[in-house]
């Protein structure tokens, strides 16, 4: 796990993040099992339901280029306490990434990695479609 570096990439794509609504800004980094890294930034639209939080953008973009095994996930978030995955995403990212660990950041140099299983526990998979 590269720690430090997703920790930059997301804090990096936080920077990017369109939040006029909110003003909540979202920056996440996926690292595959291969080394590469995928960036992603929460993307308002005026019609609230169809934002996309950066979490899922990041996995999104890793997904279309052809990648499916994945490492780690960082989220990086402007709060004091540190903020992990909404629901939806916590969903996605097991569904795509499976128990990986996911590195929660604020940007004052706050961090704790959790697993994923920590996050959803008994999560919905395609196991149940059986």
């Amino acid at each position: 796990m590269n720690k430090e570096k997703l920790i930059e990439l997301a804090t990096e794509a936080r920077e990017r993040a369109f939040a006029p609504y909110s003003n909540f800004k979202v920056g996440a980094a996926l690292e595959t099992d291969d080394g590469d890294f995928f960036i992603g930034c929460n993307i308002e639209s005026a019609s609230y339901g169809l934002t996309v939080c950066a979490e899922r953008v990041a996995i999104w973009k890793a997904v279309s280029e052809g990648k499916k095994n994945f490492k780690t996930i960082a989220v990086v978030v402007d709060t004091e306490e540190l903020t992990p995955p909404c629901g939806v995403c916590r969903q996605i990212i097991w569904e795509f990434c499976h128990d990986i660990p996911v590195i929660l950041a604020n940007l004052k140099g706050k961090t704790e990695t959790v697993m994923m299983s920590e996050l959803l526990p008994r999560a919905f998979d395609t196991k149940f479609l059986k």
